[in-house]
């Protein structure tokens, strides 16, 4: 080995405080800043199952389990086919319960916009 070569080598090691080599390779170094990490850009960092919108939910629930997935946009298939056929049946019927489910879920939106600006 050359000269050069050794001194690459033991660029590497360097001498603790108390005298002994510290293997110091640049793979193994801290980050430089590690504040850097709680980034909510940064890719290397695990999302919180509880930050994610209800979307964004659904989706990573159905790439961790397609076959459920399947499953449920089926049953979604079945339920509003059903829902077509009991407004060709039953016109008044469907109208009626529908105008109930919409004030319903009117209310629901309702509460759950008040609460989230009240929780802030």
């Amino acid at each position: 080995m050359t000269d050069d070569a050794e001194d690459r080598v033991h660029v590497e090691d360097q001498i603790d405080a108390d005298g002994s080599t510290v293997d110091a390779s640049p793979g193994d170094a801290p980050p430089d800043n590690p504040d850097n990490l709680d980034k909510p850009n940064d890719t290397d960092v695990p999302v919180d199952f509880g930050n994610l919108s209800l979307p964004q939910r659904a989706f990573v629930a159905a790439v961790q389990n397609p076959t459920r997935g399947v499953v449920i946009v089926g049953l979604l298939a079945f339920a509003f086919s059903f829902y077509v056929a009991f407004w060709l049946v039953f016109p008044r019927v469907a109208a009626f319960l529908s105008a109930i489910g919409a004030v319903l879920f009117g209310i629901v939106a309702l509460v759950y916009l008040v609460s989230d600006r009240l929780s802030r």
